[in-house]
């Protein structure tokens, strides 16, 4: 590729680059960045990238982080907010080498992050251990008054005309639906810890397909895209294929089974440094492995995709909301995030993991 396409190219990016040298003054931006600093190309390279960010900025040592280590960096949810660009300005960072200068580091700004979407995984895991309290309560106080109601209306449908008896029975099945919710709620109070060991997730993912394609997906397409170098994950084989065969078939529920044209795709992807912070972390944890599910259904509502995976929500008219809510536990309990991305003719439910090392064996 000649230099002139390269610059093209560049110049085309929507989100803001920047070049800059190992004396940190600024070499080059693309059009993006001038919008985003409000400066022309020209007033930016006169300055230092230090006089861009508020005062202590971590960006600083992330950049020098760059250049002893020689290997990209990520930084999520960073405040660039100055009085030139606004009191606040929330970005994802991604820094890396760049040879063609000495010490040379390109940042790129990502003002549509994914980190309010992790910051939700922590509420959403909080709400999961709000709902494990709940769960091993109800278990426990309308489990066994259930029992007794439904052996009453047993009792009495013997004794009882047509009429009457079907009113006795909606009362069997209506005390047998909130025993499957509870039970299911009981999920998140199971606090047993699993067996976790090196997983190939390309071998869960062709079981949970062989079972959709058996029945509720049969009529659907499915599509592969698997990186086939990807390291195993630590994980626990029931669970994960828990999680894909819900995320799987809310898929073919959404995509209908009318749909002429209904596809699932499922991909694995490596992608080295995405990095978080969690709580009981003192540094970022690194989730380099992404799996996807997507489908070309129409879409979550959009007000709903924030709570998503809080319990109870839920877009079907008969469903109990507790399906989503539970996926992000496993994958939560996992050390993982899970978000969703959703527009017409397609949905997007990402997944990123740790990878697994010999050390967790």
């Amino acid at each position: 590729m000649d230099a002139c396409m390269a610059t093209h190219l560049l110049n085309a990016l929507p989100h803001p680059l920047l070049s800059i040298g190992g004396d940190g003054m600024i070499h080059d931006a693309n059009p993006a960045a001038e919008l985003f600093f409000a400066m022309s190309r020209n007033a930016l390279k006169k300055i230092r990238f230090q006089e861009l960010l508020p005062f202590g900025s971590p960006l600083i040592g992330a950049i020098e982080q760059v250049r002893s280590r020689r290997a990209p960096i990520n930084e999520y949810r960073v405040d660039l907010g100055t009085p030139r660009i606004g009191v606040e300005r929330y970005v994802d960072i991604h820094m890396a080498p760049l040879p063609q200068l000495d010490n040379g580091v390109v940042v790129m700004l990502q003002e549509r992050t994914i980190a309010d979407k992790m910051d939700r995984q922590l509420t959403h895991r909080g709400a999961a251990r709000s709902l494990s309290a709940m769960g091993a309560m109800l278990a426990h106080e309308i489990k066994n008054p259930l029992s007794g109601i439904r052996g009453a209306a047993q009792l009495l449908e013997t004794a009882l005309g047509d009429e009457d008896r079907a009113l006795c029975r909606l009362i069997c099945d209506e005390t047998d639906r909130i025993v499957n919710l509870v039970d299911r709620m009981e999920a998140f109070s199971d606090g047993r810890p699993v067996e976790r060991r090196a997983i190939n997730i390309h071998e869960v993912l062709e079981h949970v397909r062989k079972v959709a394609q058996a029945g509720f997906a049969r009529n659907i397409r499915f599509v592969e895209a698997y990186d086939p170098s990807l390291p195993p994950v630590l994980a626990n084989r029931d669970q994960l294929i828990q999680v894909f065969l819900n995320l799987v078939k809310n898929a073919a529920e959404a995509i209908g089974p009318d749909a002429l044209q209904g596809e699932i795709e499922l991909t694995t992807a490596f992608r080295p440094g995405v990095r978080i912070r969690t709580p009981g972390k003192a540094s970022p944890v690194s989730l380099p492995l992404e799996f996807c599910v997507r489908d070309n259904g129409p879409g979550v509502p959009e007000d709903l995709v924030p709570h998503l995976f809080d319990p109870f929500v839920t877009t079907k008219p008969s469903g109990s909301g507790l399906g989503l809510a539970l996926v992000a536990k496993i994958i939560g309990d996992h050390g993982g995030v899970i978000e969703c991305e959703s527009h017409p003719r397609k949905t997007v439910f990402r997944m990123l993991m740790p990878v697994y090392a010999r050390r967790d064996a």
